[in-house]
């Protein structure tokens, strides 16, 4: 009979060749990411984004976006956090706030490259600084990639702490979702990130439900479902 204490062994083992395998994977998406934007870019050579029509007023030029999650968790208290983002061209500009850290903001800024038609890429390098309870500059990418109904994103970042070497830490956030219906999508989403309430490095993982109308969108994460330290996060968001 299987003792528990060899279970725990076992899933620790398991919960290890997942992260290494979920790690190969999100190299060799980025690296197929770059060789179809060479390949790309032999071939027509785009613009990152295409010029915003002459008649078209500075105002319309620009992208918001503007989200707030939730997070909720079994026998503690919960947070919201944040996050804010304007788009102008090839500009990206970025804020956050609770994200890498409690009482930590953000600010970002990015360039947009933007290719394809039936495929459709976007990757935006950037870079923060980071003020609050946590500080320090981050390097960071965000891409994206859709193909008919269904949409992978990462966004990933490494944080160096200007205070002390070891607040350094990377994160990566994975999304890959499905949209049968207009209004409706669902998918899988990953981290791997500092645990909250100032926990060692772990890995999270659920699945998430969202609906949409419009320029608003509401999202439902289930992460770590089934185990002790399972949470639900919730996403609204409304672009403009």
């Amino acid at each position: 009979m299987t003792t528990p204490l060899a279970c725990h062994a076992l899933y620790k083992e398991a919960s290890a060749v997942r992260r290494r395998i979920e790690a190969v994977f999100s190299l060799v998406g980025l690296l197929v990411c770059l060789c179809l934007w060479s390949d790309a870019q032999s071939n027509f050579m785009p613009q990152p984004h295409e010029p915003a029509p002459q008649n078209s007023s500075p105002r319309e030029a620009w992208r918001y976006s503007f989200a707030v999650d939730g997070y909720l968790f079994k026998g503690a208290d919960g947070y919201a956090q944040p996050t804010l983002t304007a788009d102008h061209k090839w500009l990206h500009l970025e804020a956050r706030y609770n994200y890498e850290n409690f009482r930590t903001g953000s600010f970002w800024v990015g360039y947009n490259f933007a290719w394809g038609k039936s495929w459709q890429f976007q990757i935006t390098p950037m870079i923060g600084g980071l003020f609050g309870r946590a500080q320090g500059i981050a390097p960071g990418c965000e891409a994206e990639l859709n193909w008919k109904r269904l949409n992978f994103s990462i966004s990933n970042e490494y944080v160096f702490d200007t205070t002390s070497t070891s607040g350094n830490f990377y994160y990566v956030w994975n999304q890959v979702t499905y949209q049968p219906l207009k209004w409706f999508h669902f998918g899988y989403a990953g981290q791997r990130n500092k645990m909250f309430f100032q926990r060692p490095l772990d890995h999270q993982e659920g699945f998430l439900l969202g609906v949409n109308h419009g320029r608003y969108q509401f999202t439902t994460y289930v992460l770590n479902p089934g185990a002790g330290d399972a949470f639900v996060q919730f996403e609204v968001g409304a672009t403009f």
